[in-house]
């Protein structure tokens, strides 16, 4: 009843050979993607039920149906290996992240965030590894080199940010969505890039010069792949903004986005590079200028196509993962060990947590010492509710463990086994259970009038826990400061002179990118206020070519006809 969907899209011509099997195979798996989405939105007011949970049990029973049916010889409907994963199914996911990020977000915590994804996920791994050597061993699972050891600490460094999202409302609790969905994204591309920097050295004699070797080969991934998604983002814009597809077909523009953000990836992934960060921050620069360059009726075709893709993706892959937990063949090579094959699970869900622990709560004193107003730091509770969004681990971490201990989905040695088997395990545990958990513990630790107030401290830079949500723009942007002023019977006392050193804006760097950005970037790459003229647009009544238009604040919130990405 499987079939091999890798070797379809790479040999179409298998369809006409496989006829009716694969047509009914392909079928129903699509009928269960559509199943998924329509049980995801009848469960949307119990919001403790989330696309990912929904997806992942509808796989777990569908497997059970098809291992009845099959007579335990399968359980799958289709057939893929990770290299589908990462060239098809994660490109789509990583993109839509950046396109969609609320950029002012993201870069107002980008410090906090950069130490939990980047720091944090490095502290994880090498917990997580040593405690696999010294653990692992003793339990006598397999033959393992110092390589699958250092394996097991990338794979289950990467969390699964995607169930954890769906539980959080960036409305009421905005710095824990922007910390959780901005760590999960750098802690993902990390994980990736510390895992191909792991295969990409012989590791069985370590001494300084190996880890100096390590060190720089994982800094050279990183910053690599990220100007690498800066350039193909720039060039997206500086091409549409001087050719204005626009003038003829709004369908060249939408193509040359998805194609030149698809390319982007698969560049990186030619040159050995992250495809993740490449596509993350190219996605992040065609937000940022590109899609301001687009007609009005591109700009909301890619927002909700990129949003489509992205969601159907995740479906796709929770319900693939399910599924497969189910395979026989890799239970059967454990099934003589059950004991040992839940202390290996248990020791690794273990791990998982201090893992964690060991740089949130650290790394959150770090973040608060550095913030001067209080209103600013991250609070012990707070700390706990990102400490438990990250326990979560998902399809990014079976796709790598795929990589590291199998072959084209078949364990070939017990130990492999036994760790497939495993990380299997973690992630149905860690997705369902703590997903289960996620909201009535957000709900306990940050009630409704607590989550109210992190509202408008994460929207404002000043110290003061009155001011209204709208002083954050003012401050950073200049904006609507008359209309605040109209707001307010008595106008506010001037701040001191050591709260205006701490907070003006022309001390911030964003402050001086803003300057750079308007003067340098915008007038040859496009963007918000640097709009060409295209006729028959909307912009046609308003902008001459490349005429800054300033009427509007520049930032994530859009005009009320086009909705930007990076909002909800």
């Amino acid at each position: 009843m499987a079939v091999d969907w890798g070797g379809l899209l790479m040999n179409p011509g298998v369809v006409s050979a496989t006829d009716y099997t694969s047509v009914a195979s392909i079928n129903i798996f699509v009928a269960l993607l559509c199943a998924c989405i329509v049980i995801g939105h009848l469960l949307e007011e119990h919001r403790w039920i989330n696309e990912s949970i929904t997806a992942l049990v509808i796989g777990l029973c569908t497997g059970c149906v098809i291992l009845l049916t099959t007579q335990g010889k399968s359980s799958h409907i289709l057939v893929f290996s990770e290299d589908l994963f990462f060239i098809y199914v994660l490109p789509p996911i990583i993109f839509n992240a950046g396109f969609q990020v609320k950029k002012k977000q993201f870069f107002h915590n980008f410090m906090t965030i950069m130490l939990f994804g980047a720091v944090g996920t490095l502290i994880s791994f090498i917990i997580i590894s040593l405690g696999a050597i010294g653990l692992f061993q003793k339990l006598d699972i397999g033959a393992l080199e110092i390589g699958d050891y250092l394996a097991i600490g990338a794979i289950f460094s990467a969390t699964d940010s995607v169930c954890t999202l769906q539980v959080l409302n960036q409305d009421e609790t905005p710095l824990l969505y922007s910390l959780v969905f901005g760590e999960g994204v750098v802690n993902d591309a990390t994980s990736v890039v510390l895992f191909h920097a792991i295969q990409n050295f012989d590791l069985i004699h370590i001494d300084a010069i190996v880890v100096l070797k390590f060190v720089g080969n994982f800094l050279y991934l990183f910053f690599t792949s990220t100007l690498l998604g800066a350039i193909a983002g720039l060039l997206s814009a500086y091409i549409i903004k001087k050719l204005y597809f626009g003038r003829h077909s709004t369908d060249r523009e939408v193509a040359l986005m998805i194609l030149m953000a698809y390319l982007s990836y698969m560049v990186a992934e030619l040159l050995d590079l992250s495809g993740i960060l490449t596509v993350f921050f190219c996605g992040i620069l065609m937000s940022h200028y590109t899609w301001h360059n687009v007609t009005e009726k591109s700009r909301i075709t890619t927002k909700h196509a990129f949003a489509t893709l992205s969601f159907i993706a995740e479906v796709f892959l929770f319900l693939y993962v399910g599924m497969d937990a189910l395979d026989i063949e890799k239970w059967r090579s454990v099934s003589n060990s059950p004991g040992k094959s839940v202390s290996v699970s248990s020791i690794l869900l273990g791990l998982v947590f201090v893992g964690r622990a060991a740089f949130v709560f650290p790394l959150s004193a770090v973040s608060n010492w550095r913030k001067k107003s209080p209103d600013e730091k991250i609070t012990f509770k707070q700390q706990v509710t990102i400490w438990w969004a990250g326990l979560m681990r998902g399809a990014v971490s079976i796709a790598l463990a795929y990589n590291q201990f199998t072959s084209f989905g078949d364990t070939e040695e017990r130990g492999n086994a036994f760790l497939i088997t495993s990380t299997i395990t973690v992630v149905l545990f860690s997705t369902i259970v703590f997903g289960l958990i996620t909201k009535p513990l957000v709900g306990f630790l940050l009630p409704p009038s607590t989550t109210g107030h992190l509202s408008s401290v994460t929207l404002s830079f000043t110290s003061e826990p009155s001011s209204p949500p709208r002083s954050y723009l003012s401050m950073l942007l200049g904006f609507g400061q008359e209309s605040q002023v109209e707001e307010q019977t008595v106008p506010p006392p001037p701040p001191p002179d050591l709260r205006m050193l701490l907070t003006a804006p022309s001390r911030s760097v964003h402050h001086y990118w803003r300057k750079f950005d308007d003067k340098f970037m915008r007038p040859v790459f496009g963007g918000r206020g640097f709009v060409p003229f295209v006729p028959g647009s909307p912009t046609e009544r308003s902008l001459h070519p490349c005429q800054p238009f300033k009427s509007e604040p520049e930032g994530d919130n859009p005009p009320p006809l086009s909705p930007v990405p990076g909002t909800s």
